[in-house]
């Protein structure tokens, strides 16, 4: 199967072996706004079992495991699919920033990201959220920014 993902500059056909997930960065090549986030490898599900499972003894849960459709993810922000739809998909850089090797790991490196490129205040991004949802309601504009990079500097 095609994937468009580029880890390094080269092209991401198959998930890395001990990964659950990677923080990725998606550029628009016309306009240089950016998209950080987060895509998990696949996801595991427990399954009730069966009459004939429980007959032969077994206590537990199927476990079942499934690949998710990284290779063609582009994102969840719906301003990024609006301009990917536009444009098309030839017109955007997919490139796999870092992967985790757990869930944690990969929530953190993201949330990360996302402070350490301010990518709520910073226009050039579309991410509009940051962690669990809980900056949805923020408000990017220049006097907040101002106040930021003020304290920032004040802390020298």
């Amino acid at each position: 199967m095609n994937s468009h993902w580029l880890y390094k500059g080269k092209k991401v056909t198959e998930a890395p072996e001990d990964a659950f997930g990677f923080v990725y960065m998606i550029t628009n090549l016309k306009s240089g706004k950016k998209y950080v986030g987060r895509k998990y490898l696949g996801q595991t599900r427990r399954k009730p079992l069966t009459k004939k499972q429980k007959d032969a003894g077994r206590k537990r849960r199927t476990v079942v495991r499934s690949e998710s459709n990284w290779r063609e993810y582009t994102g969840s922000n719906k301003e990024l699919n609006a301009d990917i739809e536009k444009l098309s998909k030839e017109n955007f850089k997919f490139e796999i920033i870092i992967s985790g090797e757990t869930k944690g790991q990969v929530n953190y490196l993201e949330e990360n990201i996302h402070h350490k490129f301010d990518v709520l205040l910073d226009p050039s991004f579309y991410n509009d959220a940051v962690g669990p949802k809980r900056f949805n309601n923020m408000v990017k504009d220049e006097k907040l920014y101002k106040k930021i990079i003020e304290h920032l500097e004040n802390r020298k």
